[in-house]
C-alpha cells in the first residue's frame, strides 16, 4: 500500500470509500477445510481462506501521504453464498490456479489427481453438483 496509497488519495474524494472484494472458500465447513488441506497451497492459497485474509487485512494500513491525507480504520464483513459446482468443475478450476500451472507435469496431474480422489469420497461432493461454501470478505476505508 506504500505505492498505492498516495495514488488512492489522489483520486479519492474527501470522505470517498475504498473498497475491495475478495471471494474465499469456506474452510469453517469440514470437508472444504479437509479440501484445503489435501489441495495444498498451489491450488488454494492462503488468501483464499478466512482466517487468512482476515489476519493479512488486519495488517493493512493505508499511509499518510505526504499531502497530509489521512484514512479512517479499515473495515472488514464477510457474507456467506455458494457456488454450484461438479467435482470436474472444480478440479479444472483449481487446474487454472498459478501456483498449479508453474508445477511440473507430473507434480500437477498428481496433486490434481489427490484432489479428485478426495472429491470422489467425500458425501458432500461424489454425486454430481454440489454447493461451494464460500465467503465473499470485503474490506472498506474511508479517506478523511
Amino acid at each position: 500500500m506504500a505505492v498505492a496509497g498516495p495514488e488512492i488519495a489522489r483520486v479519492l474524494a474527501p470522505g470517498g470509500i475504498l473498497a475491495g472484494l475478495w471471494n474465499l472458500v469456506d474452510d469453517g465447513v469440514e470437508w472444504v477445510a479437509g479440501l484445503v488441506r489435501v489441495s495444498g497451497s498451489a491450488a488454494i492459497g492462503p488468501r483464499d481462506t478466512p482466517a487468512n485474509w482476515r489476519a493479512e487485512m488486519a495488517g493493512m494500513h493505508l499511509p499518510r501521504t505526504g499531502s497530509g491525507v489521512r484514512f479512517g480504520s479499515p473495515e472488514q464483513a464477510q457474507f456467506p453464498h455458494g457456488q454450484r459446482r461438479t467435482a470436474d468443475s472444480l478440479v479444472a478450476t483449481l487446474a487454472t490456479r498459478a501456483g498449479m500451472l508453474v508445477m511440473p507435469e507430473r507434480e500437477r496431474q498428481a496433486a490434481l489427481g489427490g484432489i479428485r480422489d478426495f472429491l470422489a469420497h467425500r458425501p458432500e461432493t461424489a454425486r454430481g453438483e454440489f454447493p461451494l461454501p464460500m465467503l465473499t470478505g470485503v474490506l472498506r476505508v474511508r479517506r478523511l
